[in-house]
């Protein structure tokens, strides 16, 4: 049966330590939920941090340790975050593979679980459509969709649901979902979702 991509579905990223997701945390995340093109929810919220942010950290995203101080505390945000998720929405994301695994490490982390959502990554349909360089800010210029405020969660968050909502306009997502890409010569992810199916690119410039 094919699914409509957009009829629900939940955008979401994070802002994190370091790029370990099984060692470093999640410090920012950002989340909206639409139905059927229509945002009902959002969400978004520091995420208390017990250490200091490498430079590299806060030169990229503009976090520093003082937002983090009065930041959520890391179980309550994935709750909160999960609530807007919900248990089949379809999540989207860009280089999903980074932000599902961090997803998955502190559910286990936290309550030993994990989570079956079926998925999209953007990142890996743009590899499919079209050419070098394919972060989410070239990606946007491509599509004539704005972004401000790159690096920042709910900033990523919007840019991505106009990407994939462009993308879709273009020609159908379906048989997108589950489907995560890598590149060949960084090998394969440490870890990926159960019912993802994976695929190797050659990157070419």
């Amino acid at each position: 049966m094919t699914i409509n991509v957009l009829d629900d579905l939940c955008v979401f990223d994070f802002e994190t330590s370091g790029l370990d997701p099984a060692k470093e945390r999640v410090i920012e995340m950002a989340a909206i939920r639409v139905v059927k093109g229509v945002q009902v929810s959002e969400f978004r919220t520091f995420v208390k941090y017990d250490g200091k942010l490498v430079p590299k950290i806060t030169e990229l995203t503009g976090i520093t340790d003082e937002h983090l101080v009065n930041g959520m505390e890391e179980k309550q945000a994935f709750l909160n975050l999960r609530r807007v998720m919900g248990p089949k929405t379809l999540l989207v994301a860009h280089n999903a593979t980074f932000d599902l695994a961090f997803l998955h490490y502190a559910m286990f982390r936290i309550s030993e679980i994990t989570f079956g959502n079926p998925f999209i990554d953007t990142l890996t349909i743009a590899r499919g459509r079209t050419t070098y360089p394919h972060t989410l800010t070239d990606m946007c210029n491509k599509y004539e969709i704005k972004l401000d405020g790159a690096h920042r969660a709910l900033a990523d968050v919007e840019g991505t649901l106009a990407l994939l909502q462009a993308m879709h306009a273009e020609r159908p997502l379906d048989e997108w979902i589950n489907k995560l890409s890598y590149v060949e010569k960084y090998g394969k992810p440490d870890w990926v979702p159960a019912h993802a199916e994976l695929s190797p690119v050659v990157w070419k410039k």
